[in-house]
C-alpha cells in the first residue's frame, strides 16, 4: 500500500524533494502509525490467561501455607510517607494566615 508518493519536478532539488516526501510522510500520518504499533502485545488466550491464574492461585495458596507453618514472617503492611506527613499538625500555607487588604 503506498501512503505517500512523490514524483521529482525537472528543475527540483534532489533537498526540495526530500523535503517534499517528508512533509507528505508526516501529512499521511506514517509516522504517528508506525510509531503507535511500536509496543504492541498480543492478547492473551482463554487458555493461556486460566493457566496463568491458576498458577497464581496455587502459588499464593502455596504462600499463605507456608506463612501459617511460620516458615515465611508475615509481610508488614506498606505505609506512605503522604500519610505520615498529613497525621501531624497541619501548617498553613501561603494566603492562608495573611490578611486580606480591602
Amino acid at each position: 500500500m503506498v501512503q505517500a508518493e512523490i514524483v521529482k519536478l525537472g528543475n527540483e532539488t534532489v533537498l526540495s524533494t526530500i523535503r517534499k516526501f517528508s512533509r507528505r510522510v508526516q501529512g499521511a500520518g506514517v509516522i504517528k502509525t508506525v510509531r503507535r504499533g511500536r509496543y504492541f502485545t498480543r492478547i492473551a488466550s482463554k487458555t493461556v490467561k486460566k493457566k496463568r491464574t491458576l498458577k497464581m492461585l496455587k502459588r499464593r495458596k502455596e504462600y499463605q501455607r507456608l506463612i501459617k507453618e511460620g516458615k515465611i514472617a508475615e509481610p508488614t503492611p506498606r505505609t506512605s510517607s503522604h500519610r505520615e506527613q498529613s497525621s501531624g499538625p497541619r501548617r498553613a500555607t501561603f494566603g492562608e494566615s495573611t490578611p486580606i487588604a480591602h
